[in-house]
């Protein structure tokens, strides 16, 4: 077994001593409230307070079991009740906060400034802190968010709540407590039954497909876990090994002609990153996968010389029909209009070569000059890897033909390079002013008329 192996087994036997030790305090602490009858007519809000007053570890490790007991019994309307109870019972206190800064604005002093700081601090937070002390208590708050999440859609005073779960879950889930794990035909079946449910992108139609894209000589499949979720993939990509730069997807999902020699390969083609846990949406992993998987990769493969993706354009539809009933803030051509109108009206791709021209067009001008209302590029795909110091390298008309590459991009798929040179000045372009890194024929593309 592999220093690596041993080195897990051993993690995972710490994990297991503590998980269960913490499953022993809470039922210690059950007991105890089973004898209080105090606590059994407590209000969830109630319990949410006695879990904040309360400093023995058995007892507060049961009032938590109780708090996600209850809430996971609540119906929806129950749920929406108890978010916007903590977001009223559970704010900062304001008055010991304006104490504070009154004793700082007089001293001036460092430990009086960080007085303020932690007084300034939302009580949900310690709440959520102390929840996560509960054995199972990460899983269940990630459960937590993602009901919290769908509620922010019609109740956005509750986005303050959610940031607080943000940040704490954002700490928690931090770089350095991810694990990166090769997913193969050996992996147990549970995982790989949860990477055909999870992916997102490119459907995973069975275990024959599967196996294709884990088991063949030039497939690869990596995963980020983490300690609290030991078997719940938190994200992962799929890789094909080629010997140049795809331009359509069904070459690389489909049953494959042949498989290539993967120690010949020139190009490493990241093809799908999908999320797996809703509850964690907003807690980035992806920038950190790539990066760390072209590492494995290059010392795996010595002849790799490119790392591109081949990603879909998810909004570009969406954004063109807009444009076209003039919500769109940028000027459209008539030969545009007139492409779009025929796409709408049609179930094919562009077709020939000059409606192929206008739709690269098209695209381009999308992705360079969208922009979000927060500024950044309207594409969220285009977001994430040109954050991550990709460059727009190629606009790929006609190559996802299936419903979804038909209904949200009329089939145009993108491919972002990754030149190892230019990664981290490509970064803090983007970061900095936001210019988005593209290629001389996707630049060209974007400012034709």
């Amino acid at each position: 077994m592999s220093g690596v192996q041993n080195r897990e087994d051993q993690l995972l036997s710490r994990i297991n001593v503590l998980s269960d030790l913490m499953a022993r305090v809470g039922e210690i602490g059950g007991r105890i409230l089973s004898n209080n009858k105090a606590y059994q007519n407590l209000t969830l809000g109630g319990l949410c307070d006695e879990l904040l007053s309360h400093r023995g570890e058995a007892t507060g490790a049961a009032i938590g079991l109780a708090i996600f007991d209850r809430f996971e019994r609540l119906d929806a309307e129950g749920k929406r009740t108890f978010f916007n109870e903590l977001n009223d019972r559970f704010d900062v206190d304001t008055n010991a906060m304006q104490n504070a800064f009154a004793v700082w604005s007089k001293s001036k002093q460092v430990n009086d400034a960080r007085a303020c700081h932690f007084l300034s601090e939302p009580k949900s937070q310690e709440l959520i802190r102390r929840l996560n002390r509960v054995s199972g208590g990460t899983v269940r708050l990630i459960e937590m968010r993602n009901f919290l999440l769908r509620e922010l859609k019609d109740n956005p005073d509750l986005a303050g709540l959610d940031d607080d779960f943000r940040h704490l879950l954002g700490s928690w889930f931090n770089r350095g407590f991810l694990e990166l794990r090769r997913i193969d035909w050996n992996t147990s079946a549970e995982i790989l039954e949860k990477i055909i449910a999870y992916e997102a992108v490119h459907e995973i139609t069975g275990w024959d497909d599967l196996r294709r894209r884990v088991a063949a000589p030039d497939r690869r499949l990596y995963a980020f876990f983490h300690p609290a979720l030991r078997n719940e993939p938190l994200i992962f990509v799929e890789v094909a090994l080629s010997d140049c730069m795809p331009e359509a997807i069904g070459p690389i999902i489909s049953e494959p002609n042949g498989v290539i020699d993967p120690l010949t390969a020139k190009t490493a083609v990241f093809y799908s990153i999908s999320n797996c846990q809703s509850g964690l949406r907003g807690i980035s992993f992806g920038n950190f996968l790539i990066k760390q998987v072209v590492e494995e990769l290059r010392r795996e493969f010595e002849a790799l010389e490119t790392f591109v993706t081949l990603s879909p354009i998810p909004g570009l539809r969406r954004w063109a029909e807009q444009a076209t009933s003039g919500g769109g803030s940028i000027q459209l051509s008539e030969n545009e209009l007139s492409l779009i109108a025929e796409l709408e009206a049609s179930a094919f791709p562009p077709s020939g070569p000059e409606k192929i021209a206008v739709f690269t067009q098209l695209a381009a001008k999308y992705l360079v000059y969208g922009k979000s209302h927060r500024g950044g590029p309207v594409d969220p795909v285009a977001r994430f890897h040109l954050g991550n110091g990709a460059c727009l390298e190629q606009i790929n008309p006609g190559a996802d033909l299936s419903a979804r590459g038909m209904a949200t991009s009329w089939g145009g798929m993108v491919n972002y390079l990754y030149d190892l040179k230019n990664i981290e000045r490509n970064h803090e372009t983007f970061a900095n002013g936001g210019d988005v890194i593209c290629s001389t024929a996707v630049i060209r593309a974007a400012n034709r008329n």
